[in-house]
């Protein structure tokens, strides 16, 4: 059934397998087409979680597609809106991002997600639109009062329910204090395996500790094991993260730049490398290596 077929698909996503996971939701919503038992409600849920697949996946245009879909068929559903905001976000789509926040607001005020989200695309749109970013934006559409209590009691069907909890990319998704205090002990166990030079298995430490708390360190941490195991696109990835929390992390700078130049993007290692010296002009290492970058 489709139902078994979303549970199964909650159930692959648990374990990061995110590709199976979106077969299995395409699946189900195969099935409800076929049956023609194709409840609204149901399919803006399926599509939800493909989408949610599709974001884990760094398939950003995919997640926005999926995301526009559940919308039409359930309208303010805070989870499509948080997964495009964040698709958008990724794509630089910054005014679209903004005004995905700014409406998940509206239907549940106490999303932290989205308070940061609109914080940070605040921030963006001011560096790069100037002042008057705010004339540039498309609509906000006003929620509906009844939109607004629809959403905010979690109901049975919705794949908070079944889902795992870290589905808000940049949300906190389990900012319980036991889950932070779990990310702590992991982060740690973590940082011993790279003492020991074992930096697959902390690798793996780093990533269940980020599941529960997305911290700024833990990111960076992540990075240099990437480094050290030449996967220089994962490391440069985690470097944007921790960017996206820190924006002027010397870290998250100085291994972006080693990521980049070792994926022979030169000009992007440089300009990281610029930006970390306007924080820490007399750093040794990010000067050595834009000498090497010169050089190159």
């Amino acid at each position: 059934s489709a139902e078994a077929l979303r549970r199964a698909g909650n159930e692959e996503f648990r374990r990061g397998q995110y590709g199976p996971a979106a077969a299995l939701y395409t699946r189900a919503l195969q099935q409800l087409e076929a049956s023609g038992d194709a409840a609204a409600e149901e399919r803006s849920v399926l599509l939800a979680n493909r989408a949610a697949c599709h974001l884990k996946d760094g398939a950003c245009t995919l997640c926005v597609a999926d995301c526009t879909s559940a919308l039409e068929l359930a309208p303010f559903g805070i989870k499509p809106l948080l997964r495009r905001a964040a698709a958008y976000e990724a794509l630089e789509r910054y005014p679209l991002a903004y005004v995905d926040y700014k409406t998940a607001l509206q239907v549940d005020c106490s999303v932290q997600a989205a308070h940061d989200g609109v914080n940070r695309m605040t921030k963006a749109l001011l560096e790069r639109d100037g002042v008057n970013w705010r004339q540039k934006l498309p609509p906000i559409p006003t929620v509906p009062v009844s939109a607004q209590t629809r959403w905010s009691v979690p109901s049975a069907r919705a794949p908070g329910a079944n889902a795992p909890p870290a589905t808000a990319p940049h949300g906190k998704p389990d900012q319980t204090a036991a889950g932070i205090e779990r990310a702590r002990t992991l982060k740690e166990e973590g940082n011993e395996l790279v003492k020991k030079g074992n930096h697959k298995k902390a690798v793996e430490k780093y990533s269940e500790s980020l599941k529960l708390n997305q911290e700024c360190a833990t990111y960076t941490n992540r990075a240099l094991c990437y480094l050290t195991l030449k996967q220089y696109k994962e490391a440069a990835q985690d470097c944007t993260e921790a960017l996206k929390l820190d924006p002027k992390n010397v870290k998250a700078l100085y291994r972006r730049a080693q990521a980049f130049k070792e994926l022979k993007d030169y000009k992007s290692s440089i300009s990281d490398i610029k930006s970390l010296l306007k924080t820490e002009p007399k750093n040794t290492a990010a000067l050595r290596l834009l000498q090497e970058l010169n050089r190159a």
